[in-house]
């Protein structure tokens, strides 16, 4: 018995741990989406914002009832509709009543800026979640944006959207509104996350359900506590031996 609560006693000192892989409720999400008028183009049915609002929802309906999620919406400027909350019918209800921004611009940085923000208080891993066309020409510098979410330890994952071919907008057919991916590439591969390419309402559900999945993890437990509980047993338990006839060897 001695030699166990010795044996603990070192285990746990040595800051013992184990390893394994499994569903991890240690992140939050933001979830910025941009409302800026390419958004409105119909290359996804009825356009590319409400597909990416139903998916979204469909997102929250796949996360653990444990995770905190915050919405944004971002133009030229950004706005919280929905600060971090353990309620994600309120994040749902705040996805339904985005829609297309008055404000011109596309400012990445700002939203970038903005759902780092919301995320600092948290105390699990935070992961922010931007869909965009990719448009940035407004505002904070995409370099400095990254730079404040390192910092701050937020991954960013980014869905592009957008067909090959691009989307026109009704009322001004003459324009086409295409994706833009490289600055999308750069942040997601700066800050550690992924970015996706989307070009249809599949590829949409899809990169949502790989990021929801992306919370599987090589998790460690501390068993520090665990070890020296056991050796105070022991050490009680041979306190009793000690009492009866069991205090010394035959």
């Amino acid at each position: 018995v001695r030699i166990l609560i010795i044996f603990f006693i070192v285990l746990a000192v040595s800051k013992t741990a184990i390893q394994y892989t499994g569903q991890s409720n240690d992140f939050d999400f933001v979830i910025a989406l941009d409302s800026s008028s390419s958004m409105a183009a119909k290359d996804f049915f009825p356009t590319r914002l409400e597909a990416a609002k139903e998916e979204a929802i469909n997102f929250l309906n796949s996360l653990n009832s444990k995770t905190n999620v915050g919405v944004i919406s971002f133009s030229g400027t950004s706005r919280i509709e929905r600060e971090i909350t353990y309620d994600l019918a309120l994040a749902r209800s705040a996805i339904r009543n985005i829609d297309i921004s008055s404000t011109g611009g596309t400012d990445l940085g700002e939203a970038i800026q903005t759902g780092t923000n919301m995320l600092i208080p948290q105390n699990k891993g935070k992961v922010l979640v931007l869909i965009t066309d990719g448009r940035n020409n407004a505002g904070i510098s995409i370099s400095q944006a990254i730079d404040y979410a390192i910092k701050n330890n937020v991954v960013i994952y980014t869905i592009g959207m957008g067909t090959e071919e691009g989307g026109k907008i009704e009322g001004l057919e003459e324009a086409v509104f295409r994706l833009d991916e490289e600055i999308l590439i750069t942040i997601a591969l700066g800050t550690d996350g992924e970015y996706f390419k989307v070009i249809d309402p599949g590829l949409l559900r899809q990169a949502y359900q790989d990021i929801a999945s992306s919370t599987t993890r090589r998790i460690t437990t501390d068993l520090s506590l665990v070890l020296l509980i056991l050796a105070l047993l022991l050490l009680i338990f041979e306190w009793f031996l000690s009492s009866t006839k069991y205090r010394i060897l035959p």
